[in-house]
């Protein structure tokens, strides 16, 4: 099986991916741990530029808590053949390189890198396999999931990430601003999706997660995939897509009414009811973007939202957090939610999308991601999202 040295788009110098080891050596001291372990998956990637197809076959990077000189290096165990794919990543430089063999124990070849009696994080994406096979090896040492110890340790972005971000969010809108342009009614939702994922690519995304359409009472439903439902005039349609740009997230969510034929003689207490359920998204989005300042925590973005939408009397309508983190996957920490009272950081990236979504009649969700505190708005957040909040129409 052949794999991919690095993931596509995502490649930077070997200085950035030694700098990202040197602070996740960082987290793992002032988590009380003594490293961190990394399987194959967007951890991996992001700390080595390195992107394996995931198998049986153990792929681990080792980050002491020391930092990459004492007590130990970083190391990577690889199986030896893909050593040469591992040559072939970016940031590889400067890490040991453990291989073994077909037959041997690759656990107990990690397991000599590791503190016996230590505590590790274990990358969220690791196989249930390998962390068994640790466990069995290491019977006095103890892991913990990164999402459990070091939830922010790639929530702080560095101004190359937010400026593949900001591509990723740009290519977006202009997706979003082609979607515009075509017909809904009388199509399937999957017609429309299978648009979104072209206009998508022409902008440059090299992969495409997710592609929502959700037209009339399926909007009500916030993770409804397109499906075969026709879309009819005077449907509100929730549309949410993004992917990876760059090898950066995109996700954005509009919201669009469809005109048409017999849209004029829709039930006016559904039109009323939608026009002020949009607005009152609208401007529960803009309070959640504006509750990004100095002292704020994650938790405040959510009750800033959910306050506008509780006030209108839709509180028990708006039934998921009101945004999450982006970066190397378009879903990471940190969430905004209650309960969650990290403190926002410069550097942050992530979703304000919050949404009312009425049983059996219709759905609104408008959702931008933000950068928190950048230089140009050091007391706030900037949208990587400007296509426009307005109610738009689509024939």
């Amino acid at each position: 099986m052949s794999t991919d040295a690095a993931r596509p788009g995502a490649s930077f110098g070997p200085e950035v991916y030694a700098a990202r080891r040197e602070r996740a050596a960082a987290h793992a001291r002032d988590a009380g741990l003594a490293g961190l372990l990394v399987s194959p998956g967007p951890d991996l990637a992001y700390f080595t530029g390195y992107a394996p197809a995931t198998t049986e076959r153990l792929t681990l990077l080792t980050i002491p808590a020391g930092g990459t000189d004492a007590p130990g290096r970083a190391s990577v165990v690889v199986p030896l053949l893909e050593r040469g794919d591992l040559a072939g990543a970016p940031g590889t430089e400067g890490l040991d390189v453990v291989t073994w063999r077909d037959g041997d124990d690759e656990h107990d070849a990690a397991a000599r890198l590791l503190d016996p009696e230590g505590a590790y994080a274990v990358s969220d994406a690791t196989w249930a396999l390998h962390l068994l096979g640790l466990q069995r090896a290491l019977p006095g040492a103890r892991f913990t999931a990164f999402t459990d110890a070091v939830p922010t340790l790639r929530a702080v972005k560095d101004a190359a990430e937010v400026e593949r971000l900001a591509a990723a969010g740009a290519a977006a809108d202009a997706a979003f601003a082609d979607v515009l342009q075509v017909a809904f009614a009388g199509r399937r939702e999957r017609d429309v999706a299978a648009d979104l994922d072209r206009f998508l690519r022409d902008h440059g995304h090299e992969q495409v997660d997710f592609t929502l359409v959700c037209a009339g009472p399926n909007g009500a439903d916030p993770h409804h995939d397109a499906g075969e439902r026709v879309i009819e005039a005077g449907d509100l349609v929730v549309l949410d897509f993004g992917g990876l740009r760059g090898g950066y997230g995109s996700d954005t969510t509009r919201t669009v009414l469809v005109q048409g034929d017999g849209a004029d003689g829709a039930d006016e207490a559904l039109v009323a009811q939608q026009r002020e359920v949009y607005d009152v998204v609208r401007r529960a989005q803009q309070a959640g973007v504006d509750a990004v300042r100095p002292g704020a925590t994650c938790q405040d973005v959510d009750r800033a939202a959910r306050a506008v939408i509780d006030a209108a009397g839709y509180g028990d309508f708006f039934v998921h957090r009101t945004g999450h983190g982006i970066g190397t996957t378009t879903h990471e920490p940190p969430y905004m939610v209650e309960g969650e009272e990290r403190p926002i950081e410069p550097g942050m990236c992530f979703s304000v999308e919050p949404g009312i979504y009425l049983p059996g009649r219709f759905g609104v969700r408008i959702e931008d991601i933000v950068v928190a505190f950048p230089p140009d708005v050091p007391d706030g957040a900037r949208r990587l999202n400007t296509s426009s909040h307005d109610l738009q129409t689509v024939r």
